[in-house]
């Protein structure tokens, strides 16, 4: 499975992902890495191992319009042949043209058990705060099938981390994003491995097939 990675920032989880693949616990290769800025670390591992970088901002006047926008994005994505997309820690929306070209070859991470403290503006050092505030007792990552909105996908995994009366956010983040750099890996193999299936909203892992 060829993978294109989009990330916004130091490009954790794309570490992770490579390390799965290098592992052989992931049955793909990183194609591309797409970004929405300039000098994030993700540029920088991907440099660092050889992969292509791409940087496609929606603001630059290029593509004022969501249409060009999407249209720059389907260009990338057809160049290096991608066969599925992996939102790493990437915030911008994926435009609904996008969407439709990679129906359920999509998949993000979100640090949080969604369907709670997720949607627009919800990421980051903004999600650990709110379930702190919030007084949850349990918190944690979710990877999911991207739609047209915020964190509204069919969850594909979960996997939940304690929260401490005396945590931070910056301490709360780190459980987290450390359990984020396990599940997102094995719900990419298992969509490389064609072990995902949709009934609805009901994401269904399907047995390994049978050598004979």
């Amino acid at each position: 499975m060829r993978l294109s990675v989009f990330a916004s920032g130091g490009g954790s989880n794309l570490g992770a992902i490579l390390d799965a693949i290098d592992a052989g616990t992931l049955a793909a290769s990183v194609a591309v890495v797409v970004t929405d800025r300039e000098g994030i670390g993700a540029l920088e591992r991907a440099a660092a191992r050889g992969i292509p970088r791409e940087v496609v901002t929606p603001e630059a006047q290029d593509y004022a319009s969501g249409a060009r926008f999407a249209d720059a994005l389907l260009d990338v994505l057809a160049r290096y042949d991608t066969h599925a997309i992996a939102l790493a820690g990437y915030l911008k929306r994926i435009p609904p043209e996008v969407v439709a070209a990679f129906r359920h070859r999509i998949l993000n991470v979100h640090p949080s058990l969604l369907p709670a403290f997720g949607g627009a503006g919800m990421y980051g050092k903004h999600v650990h705060r709110a379930v702190l505030d919030y007084g949850a007792r349990f918190s944690g990552a979710t990877v999911h099938f991207v739609d047209t909105e915020f964190d509204t996908g069919p969850v594909v995994l979960q996997d939940t981390v304690p929260v401490h009366a005396d945590d931070t956010p910056e301490a709360l983040a780190a459980r987290v994003l450390a359990v984020e750099h396990q599940v997102f890996p094995r719900a990419l193999a298992l969509l490389a491995d064609g072990r995902l299936s949709l009934d609805g909203r009901l994401v269904r892992i399907l047995p390994v097939a049978s050598s004979q």
